[in-house]
């Protein structure tokens, strides 16, 4: 399996979304944030030609990122996957990857603290983070056969300034 991981594009302040009561979940990318994350999206087609299975947090952040994502692969469907969202456990996340298929290249896009545990977890088994994932940050890792912790090799980390330069 081939795994990338991507954390949402930028979104409201926190703070300023809390005033208006509504829900952290319904928190949206800013308009900048979507303009960045289409040029992200263009980069990362070109480090990752192409994605058999999209899934995303249900929050709304991420899937507007996974939209945008999406719409850079041709349109390809998003599978809204409730194990990203930021406090479900690390186990559950495998779970859910182990029933992918094998050969596939499986994209998440979700949070920290969650998605730096992730890797870390899948590359290490150590639980504690060890990689930060700024807003559009991505990073490959391919597994032999189907993932496990400690099993994961990194094949590539990049920032969002970098995806964005590969999208020129």
């Amino acid at each position: 399996m081939r795994l990338v991981l991507i954390r949402h594009g930028i979104a409201e302040d926190r703070e300023e979304f809390a005033a208006t009561g509504q829900d952290d979940a319904l928190r949206p990318l800013t308009k900048h944030g979507r303009w960045k994350m289409e040029r992200i999206a263009h980069g990362l087609r070109r480090v990752a030609s192409a994605l058999d299975i999209l899934a995303a947090s249900p929050l709304r952040r991420a899937q507007q990122t996974a939209k945008i994502v999406a719409d850079a692969y041709g349109d390809i469907e998003v599978t809204t996957a409730p194990v990203l969202t930021p406090d479900a456990p690390l186990p559950e996340v495998l779970a859910w990857l182990r029933r992918q298929p094998a050969g596939a290249t499986v994209a998440l896009v979700g949070h920290e603290p969650q998605l730096g545990q992730l890797a870390t977890w899948l590359l290490t088994d150590q639980t504690e983070s060890r990689i930060e994932f700024r807003k559009g940050g991505a990073c490959k890792l391919e597994f032999d056969g189907r993932p496990s912790a400690g099993t994961g090799q990194l094949i590539w980390a990049l920032t969002p300034s970098l995806l964005r330069a590969l999208a020129e």
